[in-house]
């Protein structure tokens, strides 16, 4: 197992990052995620946004990985979210489901302000990676943890630079 953590800050207010990040998909600075469905969408007595969504990815494994493995390099993911608008909290839980009897990717998202500065959003992301039943596990969960910091760094630089961003949305 390995655990992957990272924290960053956005310059930006919570509301403006949570609907960019609720948003972020398609993104041409992390192509990673091909598609996005919605399995269920409610609104709590509480006014919390609950998301169940499914996540179509494409990693690039290697091709000598994607034969150990057994499939194409199209992943999926299981997506849940809460939007809480009153604790200015964001959510994001999601776990693959392709590769899951040998790989099992439990990863978190928290969006929230800062509280030294309301004006900017602080994301705290852990992944946790188990690799078990195929040799080089230790190894397999470094290419894997390598893969989400990458990716997680080019969603940031999605996020820092949201006028561009949101420029994009609109244009499609």
């Amino acid at each position: 197992m390995k655990i992957w953590t990272s924290e960053h800050t956005f310059h930006h207010p919570w509301e403006t990052v949570v609907k960019a990040a609720w948003q972020k998909y398609p993104n041409p600075m992390n192509p990673s995620v091909v598609g996005l469905d919605v399995v269920d969408r409610t609104v709590d007595k509480n006014g919390i946004l609950r998301s169940h969504r499914l996540l179509s990815t494409k990693w690039g494994l290697p091709n000598w990985a994607a034969k150990i493995l057994g499939r194409d390099r199209i992943c999926y993911a299981s997506e849940h979210s809460e939007v809480d608008h009153k604790k200015r909290m964001m959510t994001l839980r999601s776990r693959n489901l392709t590769f899951s009897n040998l790989i099992i990717i439990d990863e978190e998202l928290v969006y929230c302000p800062d509280p030294k500065d309301p004006a900017k959003t602080i994301l705290k992301q852990e992944a946790v990676v188990t690799v078990e039943g195929i040799p080089l596990s230790s190894y397999m969960e470094n290419v894997v943890t390598d893969t989400i910091s990458s990716n997680a760094n080019k969603a940031r630089k999605a996020g820092n630079g949201m006028g561009n961003w949101e420029d994009y949305r609109r244009s499609k």
